[in-house]
């Protein structure tokens, strides 16, 4: 999958920053994102990720001591 820009001529037409190596005639998949509404909806996502993590790993988690541990991974060094 390759990702173009391109401005919207009219609501029917768009026009690619760059050509594409298709043939004419053939069928292609647009998806449509505003660089500033995406921008916006992943700082949401960042927010979000942020908060569940913080919830996920907050003060009140225990500390598990590495004598826990059943099988160790030899290739994990800390």
């Amino acid at each position: 999958m390759e990702v173009r820009e391109a401005q919207v001529v009219d609501p029917t037409h768009l026009e690619l920053a760059q050509p594409i190596q298709v043939p004419p005639g053939a069928k292609v998949l647009v998806a449509i994102g505003v660089p500033e509404l995406m921008a916006e909806e992943h700082q949401a996502w960042i927010q979000m990720s942020t908060q569940r993590l913080a919830s996920a790993y907050g003060p009140n988690e225990p500390e598990y001591s590495s004598d826990l541990i059943k099988t160790p991974n030899p290739e994990f060094r800390s």
